[in-house]
């Protein structure tokens, strides 16, 4: 038993962009593997690409992330024993199974219609344009966590769900709170807490007085309840605006990173939509996900018995060998077509053209407006964000 490893390995010890050497070693030797979790449940971890895909279609894989159930793969500092069920957490799509996740879910595919993010193309790039301004003046070097990566997709996010933009310091300091992985959960719970109390005066408000935007077309749904569109605006909220941040900054420093990739763009910007493709699939910053078996299922020529938390690791999957070739090369020219980071199955993520289309228009204006961009530390230096659950950089000094 020795060679099961005992809790998640979570160290980047083979650079800023790879995954663990451990995931890594499992994965090209067993691509679902046991994992002993830190509390004595004797889970699984699955780290190939095909093993991944088959498992997130598999919906008696249930994403109910009920304390009872799920057990967690590393360390959490005062985590209640799971003794009784814990309720489920209302609107909360992403941690639901059929059909309770497809009647929520429903109610949201039409306000992320690709038609919809069309029109919001422009809107986007103009966001994208008067940031570079303000950044424009500073005199670096700056962070551009905080300058650009944050600002935009949190802009965004703010105007798509009728969030007032001004009270975006709050909810970023909440939910960069709620996402650490290393806290007690009083900690999680007193940001989770905070954000929820305040979205809820903010669904509260629409369903009086509805207006242009997601909540809005939402709240007008009468057979959804003031606690499910809370639920459901916290998971937008908090998705809508930090993946893409941590994919603009972390895809920044990727491409400063890879000098040859970079001139290929700044050469022929026509290479943007297929070059964050293969970010996309570099990086994987929501890397970490969990199901738990429903009964005893198969799953790469293992058995995972019934009541049994199973980890994903999408960023090992999308950097299997079997899928695709050289997998740990960043090349923008490569066609990431099937990569996983959005995930696969029901779950898929409902935002990711909204992503796409953002992370286009600021990777083409930063390179655009800044020609000269250029770390301002040594790579050694940026501080990762092993410590939280979306991965990417507290911060990145950067000058021109």
């Amino acid at each position: 038993m020795s060679d099961i490893p005992q809790g998640l390995p979570m160290e980047r010890d083979a650079g800023p962009f790879d995954p663990p050497r451990a995931l890594t070693e499992l994965r090209d030797t067993r691509p679902v593997s046991p994992l002993a979790f830190p509390d004595g449940h004797e889970g699984w971890l699955v780290t190939g690409y095909e093993e991944v895909r088959q498992m997130m279609a598999d919906t008696r894989f249930s994403s109910r992330l009920d304390l009872d159930v799920v057990h967690v793969p590393y360390e959490t500092p005062g985590m209640p024993a799971a003794t009784e069920p814990s309720p489920q957490l209302p609107g909360m799509f992403i941690a639901m199974d059929p059909p309770d996740h497809g009647r929520l879910r429903k109610r949201l595919t039409g306000a992320f219609t690709v038609k919809r993010m069309k029109q919001l193309e422009d809107h986007i790039a103009e966001i994208v344009e008067n940031q570079l301004s303000e950044m424009a003046k500073l005199t670096p070097p700056i962070d551009l966590v905080k300058e650009f990566a944050l600002p935009v997709p949190s802009l965004v996010i703010c105007e798509l769900l009728g969030v007032p933009y001004a009270d975006r310091e709050s909810f970023q300091a909440n939910s960069a709170q709620f996402m650490v992985r290393d806290q007690t959960l009083q900690e999680k719970m007193g940001a989770y807490i905070a954000l929820n109390t305040y979205l809820t005066e903010l669904v509260t408000a629409k369903r009086a007085e509805p207006g242009e935007d997601i909540l809005s077309d939402l709240a007008r749904h009468e057979d959804l309840t003031v606690e499910e569109l809370t639920g459901a605006a916290f998971l937008l909220l908090l998705a809508g605006h930090e993946t893409t941040a941590n994919m603009l900054s972390l895809g920044t420093f990727a491409l400063l990173e890879h000098p040859a990739e970079l001139a290929s763009l700044r050469e022929d910007p026509s290479l943007l939509p297929g070059a964050v493709e293969e970010l996309l699939r570099y990086l994987s910053v929501a890397d970490i996900f969990f199901r738990y078996a429903t009964e005893d299922l198969s799953l790469g020529g293992e058995t995972i018995t019934k009541g049994s938390t199973v980890v994903v690791s999408l960023l090992a999957a999308n950097r299997d060998p079997r899928r695709f070739e050289q997998p740990d090369t960043l090349d923008i020219h490569r066609n990431a077509r099937g990569l996983l980071s959005f995930g696969h199955g029901v779950h898929q993520c409902l935002g990711q053209q909204l992503a796409r289309i953002e992370m286009r228009a600021g990777f083409e204006g930063l390179l655009r407006r800044f020609p000269g961009l250029a770390m301002a530390v040594p790579a050694g230096e940026v501080r990762l964000r092993t410590d939280m659950n979306i991965y990417g950089v507290h911060e990145l000094p950067v000058t021109w």
